[in-house]
């Protein structure tokens, strides 16, 4: 019972995903996601040790395509037909699988630079509906694209049983992440994403030199002297 999308930024190689469910705890769970390699997700009645090593897979060069096949061999007939999986690689290849055991409306649009995919889904609208918001906001952030398309794909009904938990994971060129955002248990959790994503986006800046430069100011200090505000506590 969860639809997402997982891309690729042409212009500056980033890897990033949106996702949204009716349980709690979904960005724990279903995204992987490595920079310099790529990623994929893995929902649906999805097992999260296929993650690791779709990742494995993309490191030593696998092509999403490849390594679909092999995750699909590797979890066995038996299984992989309740599975939803969507891989991006880092030359943008994507690939995805849709279980026969996935429940109605179920599917997925892989094209280059993307895979959106989802289950239950309110209608056959909702998978394309981000499909075609992530195509046509090429100029933005990634963050802002995916998470542009999992609110588009709300809007068109999102799943049947309604979604309460939802997430936001990109990665750039660290070992850790450009941005991770998750709202759990949640009435409106892709509005509160949006919201803390605002919130955050002046700090991309901040997470991203404070490694390389320990003596910058407290994240407080650092807003007051750049004049930004901070949000509710």
């Amino acid at each position: 019972m969860t639809f997402s999308i997982i891309g690729r930024c042409e212009r500056t190689g980033m890897t990033g995903m949106a996702i949204a469910t009716r349980p709690m705890a979904i960005g724990a769970k279903c995204p992987f996601i490595r920079p310099g390699i790529g990623g994929l997700i893995v929902q649906a009645n999805g097992d999260p040790r296929l993650g690791p090593l779709g990742l494995k897979l993309l490191e030593q060069g696998y092509s999403a395509p490849k390594v679909l096949k092999e995750l699909m061999e590797s979890d066995g007939p038996d299984r992989i037909e309740w599975r939803q999986i969507a891989v991006v690689d880092k030359d943008g290849r994507s690939a995805a699988h849709s279980g026969t055991n996935n429940e109605h409306w179920a599917g997925h649009i892989a094209e280059h630079n993307f895979a959106a995919s989802g289950n239950r889904l309110a209608n056959d609208k909702v998978c394309a509906t981000m499909a075609d918001t992530f195509k046509a906001t090429e100029k933005l952030e990634l963050a802002d694209r995916v998470l542009s398309a999992l609110e588009a794909a709300r809007d068109a009904g999102g799943q049947v049983a309604g979604q309460y938990s939802a997430a936001l994971l990109v990665y750039h060129q660290r070992s850790y992440a450009w941005v991770d955002l998750r709202a759990d248990e949640h009435n409106e959790p892709i509005g509160e994403l949006r919201r803390l994503y605002k919130l955050y986006v002046p700090l991309m800046k901040y997470y991203n030199d404070r490694p390389n430069n320990p003596s910058m100011p407290r994240d407080d200090v650092w807003r007051q002297e750049l004049g930004i505000k901070e949000g509710p506590r």
